[in-house]
């Protein structure tokens, strides 16, 4: 491979925005991609998942390149140096990559793989909540795992294609796909492509979404002509899926704080042409309390640590503080106790969290059934899909029925 000092500069704006800048890695990163209309697909994909690769190793880099944050830009050229030594790459006679140390690279790249939290490239508290909870056989196996690049995985309209035909009509555009045999929604691309672009997209065949995310709808057991509330509905990846498993019958209230997400599943709605969604922003406790004893099904979609989905969203392990995971338990047990009001008696919540931490999984689910408010509810199912096992996002859901 030979390197572009374009490209490589570009990449090193990109960490800067990133790291100095407090930047999410994907805003960051198409940001750049704007900056020049002559970079084709492959100087596109150099820069983005360089970059990726960068913030996703940024530890084990960085003690390799013996560099400290603050980083400046020469390290950032440093630890570019350590990339792409490690991948075999001969470095350009630039005065930024001046006297690298090849042979050192590789002698302190094999040091550091004694030392789980450098090697894996992880914060030390991190580190420790993932043992602690996981045990240390769990926990490095889901880092491992957790360090691999994200499949591209879509999630087939049904209101509109099947995973075949779907499959079919990416293969008319040039876009090979797979179906999966365990994802009954599912459509997987053999390498990445610019899938928005494609008439499929904008016919409103299928939304990106990861494999195990497209588990959590169907758990909620629907059936068309339900009431179903998605109460942290978001921008609405798992509400058009809800959708299209009631047939565009019945009714969805999309429930969330923020006005902008819900604007946003508006838009997608339209081009799903999923028709039956009502979106209610909660702007006070008035909302949730019309609603109560009112729908079929409840989904409870929480905010969590993301600890099950950082091979897609590598920063947010360096930008995540300890005090936020105990932050978040809390707004979970307080989701759980509040939400579940709405359900009608017979009716069925699903909890659910991208994490793999018992602390905001099992232990919240045992924790509500203990409560006063709790009580009535019971628990039919629950299950954690571990990357290590599935090779996809890290998720937890959970079946409550309410007698």
């Amino acid at each position: 491979m030979r390197l572009h000092r374009n490209l490589v500069f570009a990449v090193v704006d990109t960490l800067t925005a990133i790291f100095n800048g407090n930047k999410y890695a994907d805003k960051a990163i198409s940001k750049t991609l704007k900056k020049d209309k002559r970079w084709g697909s492959r100087d596109r994909g150099f820069i983005a998942e360089t970059s990726y690769d960068m913030v996703r190793w940024k530890r084990l880099y960085a003690a390799i390149a013996e560099v400290k944050e603050p980083f400046e830009p020469k390290d950032y050229f440093r630890m570019f140096a350590v990339w792409a030594t490690l991948r075999g790459i001969e470095l350009p006679d630039w005065d930024e990559l001046e006297n690298t140390p090849t042979r050192r690279i590789k002698g302190r790249f094999d040091h550091y793989q004694s030392t789980r939290k450098i090697r894996e490239s992880i914060p030390d508290w991190m580190d420790e909540i993932g043992e602690a909870e996981l045990g240390e056989k769990r926990w490095t196996s889901e880092l491992k795992a957790l360090n691999k690049t994200a499949e591209v995985v879509l999630r087939a309209n049904r209101l509109h294609v099947s995973p075949e035909e779907l499959q079919r009509e990416l293969s008319n555009e040039e876009i090979i796909a797979n179906t999966l045999k365990k994802y009954p929604y599912a459509v997987q691309l053999h390498k990445r492509a610019d899938v928005f672009k494609t008439d499929a997209f904008k016919k409103g065949y299928f939304e990106v979404q990861d494999a195990s995310s497209q588990l959590v709808a169907p758990t909620l057991d629907i059936e068309p002509g339900m009431r179903v509330i998605d109460a942290c509905a978001g921008a609405g990846g798992k509400t058009l899926h809800i959708a299209s498993l009631m047939e565009n019958k019945g009714q969805i209230i999309a429930l969330d704080i923020i006005g902008g997400k819900l604007k946003e599943l508006k838009r997608r709605a339209r081009r799903a042409k999923a028709h039956n969604i009502d979106t209610r922003k909660i702007d006070s406790t008035k909302v949730i309390k019309k609603l109560k004893n009112s729908a079929d099904r409840v989904l409870i979609d929480a905010p969590c640590s993301g600890l099950g989905v950082l091979k897609r969203n590598p920063d947010s392990k360096w930008k995540m503080q300890p005090d936020f995971v105990d932050t978040i338990k809390e707004t979970q047990q307080e989701l759980l106790q509040s939400y579940s009001r709405m359900l009608k008696s017979g009716g069925k919540l699903v909890y659910a969290t991208c994490s793999i931490l018992p602390s905001e999984n099992e232990q919240q689910i045992d924790t509500f059934l203990n409560s006063e408010k709790g009580q009535g509810f019971h628990k039919e199912f629950d299950q954690t899909e571990y990357p290590s096992e599935t090779g996809y996002d890290g998720f937890y859901r959970a079946v409550l029925v309410k007698a």
